[in-house]
């Protein structure tokens, strides 16, 4: 069998809407695809929910609150506990599952699978800093998961290296970048500011470290007696203006999709400062438009995507002077040099589409149904 020819079941938290145009991709290429989701939407994004024709099935599911604190920083996250998912997967019938995480649903799923002699994808969507400060008994759970798994998808490098920590097989580990839907054409226009414009899109939260980005910018501009302008766009952000002396921070709160063009436009360099991101798809979007990165490498878009010094720069949020002395190396690159970044960043991420990332799952589905039944 063939993926073609092949039924699957995907189990998830929810879909959200950058991933609509993925799995519309993916379903042209099975036989069938049916999405089983905890939930509609999380309360804590602000994504209205829209399938566009995909086939999804809303679980019954028991849902609570749970509060982290892994590397520093506090995050309150939802926690979601699938309870029918047997029952939905016998009336189903796929031939392959693939289940999102390393948990409750995950485990029920590999069981059912196991008892019938179908096939089994574990889609980890992690990296080794969002996984920092799990239990014991989490990574007991993981292992015996990951021990009866056809083949586990990571995001990229960082999420390979944690899942072979576990022994599992390396050629069993699939790599699959996410990709955004955002094609924009034309070029860029040069900022003409004759200042420093930064800017930064994404949840305010503590994860995301926009505070001690701020903190280090505002220590920065004024050593340096250097202009700096940040606008800040998502959601947690307060409508507003500050000025830090030399660092003037913008806050717009969450915009439409489509404005945000004109803000990519508008700056020299997208700034990610995150603590801990398993990707952060904003990277793509940004490069997408022809604009540089300075980003963490707590983010693995960052460390997969931008190459230092030519498509953006690198620095460790947590490492004292490395912001200050990335933003050293931003300050030295000319107008001419930002553009030529710019489109490098623009290449670099030119094949990364919904389509090519439903081809590489597409692919995995492939693997999977031609290997024999043994067990990792």
């Amino acid at each position: 069998m063939r993926a073609a020819d092949a039924r699957v079941a995907l189990l998830t938290n929810f879909v959200p809407p950058y991933r609509v145009p993925v799995f519309r991709a993916l379903s042209t290429r099975l036989s069938a695809l049916r999405i089983f989701v905890s939930t509609a939407m999380e309360r804590n994004r602000e994504w209205p929910p829209d399938w566009q024709g995909l086939d999804v099935v809303i679980q019954r599911s028991l849902t609570l609150p749970r509060l982290r604190r892994p590397s520093g920083f506090r995050e309150r996250l939802p926690v979601h506990f699938p309870l029918d998912t047997r029952k939905r997967l016998t009336e189903f019938r796929p031939d392959v599952v693939v289940s999102a995480e390393l948990g409750a649903r995950t485990a029920q799923s590999l069981y059912w699978a196991r008892g019938r002699g179908r096939r089994t994808v574990i889609w980890a969507t992690l990296s080794e800093r969002t996984e920092r400060g799990r239990g014991w008994g989490r990574s007991l759970l993981r292992r015996h998961l990951l021990a009866r798994a056809d083949a586990v998808v990571v995001n990229g490098e960082s999420g390979a290296r944690y899942v072979a920590r576990y022994g599992y097989p390396s050629d069993r580990i699939h790599r699959v970048a996410q990709a955004s839907p955002i094609r924009w054409e034309g070029e860029r226009a040069p900022s003409l500011a004759g200042r420093l414009e930064l800017v930064y899109v994404g949840q305010v939260v503590e994860r995301k470290g926009l505070e001690p980005l701020i903190r280090g910018l505002e220590g920065w501009c004024t050593q340096n007696d250097t202009e700096v302008r940040l606008t800040v766009i998502g959601s947690g952000a307060t409508p507003g203006v500050v000025d830090r002396g030399a660092l003037r921070v913008r806050s717009l709160g969450p915009v439409p999709f489509e404005q945000l063009r004109t803000h990519y436009q508008a700056a020299d360099l997208l700034v990610f400062p995150t603590l801990a991101d398993e990707w952060g798809l904003v990277v793509n979007e940004a490069m997408a438009n022809g604009l540089p990165v300075l980003g963490s490498v707590r983010s693995q878009a960052v460390t997969e995507l931008v190459e230092e010094g030519r498509t953006g720069w690198w620095y460790d949020p947590e490492e004292p002077g490395e912001l200050e002395a990335a933003l050293e190396r931003v300050v030295s690159a000319d107008p001419e040099r930002l553009r030529r970044m710019g489109e490098a960043a623009r290449r670099r991420v030119a094949g990364l589409t919904p389509e090519s990332m439903a081809e590489r799952l597409g692919a995995v589905v492939d693997d999977v149904l031609a290997r024999d039944r043994r067990r990792p």
